[in-house]
């Protein structure tokens, strides 16, 4: 059904004008021939011919204006397509983009993180030693955990390097000794050399 008022004026028109018609049709035939009707006849024929040449006229008119107005609106609706197109375009960009990111998301969460393989101390025991951390969300709670593990390696390791420090002194004051004793025996040995003369003398006086 036609709801726009200005095609419903072209039908309006149309319908009229061809009402008009037929009864002109009509009306010249009831009269068999214009040239033997009367002149009141007449005058009235020529008076609905000039009127439906007018409303054709007019039929006319609002025939072009509607065309007029249908390339225009096949314009806006072209320009409206367009730009739904692109907005389609555009949403199937972020529906791709979406798709992405949420493989980019699941990927980060199977992601196997080296800080999960590290060898935290239990939460349980965590949370007894450091009680301040007990309201803390799980993320808050790991980092905290982490943290207290990376100071206590700090901690071992200033150990273990006090400890290799003092190892080292030690190997390095047991070599003094033993060179000390091994200079030692050199000289016990340079000493036993230089008494051997008068120890054999000191044989010979008492065998004497």
């Amino acid at each position: 059904m036609v709801t726009d008022p200005n095609l419903m004026s072209v039908l309006d028109a149309s319908r009229d004008a061809r009402q008009q018609a037929l009864a002109l049709a009509d009306q010249i035939a009831a009269l068999g021939s214009l040239e033997i009707a009367s002149a009141a006849d007449q005058a009235e024929v020529s008076k609905q011919q000039k009127l439906l040449i007018t409303n054709l006229a007019r039929l006319r008119g609002l025939h072009r204006s509607s065309q007029l107005r249908g390339r225009h609106v096949k314009q806006e609706t072209a320009g409206a397509r367009q730009e739904v197109d692109h907005l389609h375009l555009q949403l199937q960009n972020l529906y791709y983009e979406q798709r992405h990111l949420q493989g980019e998301i699941a990927a980060c969460e199977s992601y196997d993180h080296t800080y999960q393989q590290l060898p935290l101390i239990p939460v349980d025991e965590f949370l007894a030693a450091k009680p301040e951390h007990a309201n803390d969300d799980e993320n808050t709670l790991m980092i905290a955990r982490i943290e207290h593990e990376r100071i206590e390696r700090e901690t071992l390791e200033q150990k273990r390097m006090e400890l290799l420090k003092r190892k080292q002194k030690l190997i390095a004051d047991n070599k003094k000794r033993k060179d000390d004793l091994a200079n030692l025996d050199k000289e016990l040995e340079k000493f036993i050399d230089a008494a051997k003369p008068i120890q054999i003398l000191f044989e010979k006086n008492i065998s004497s």
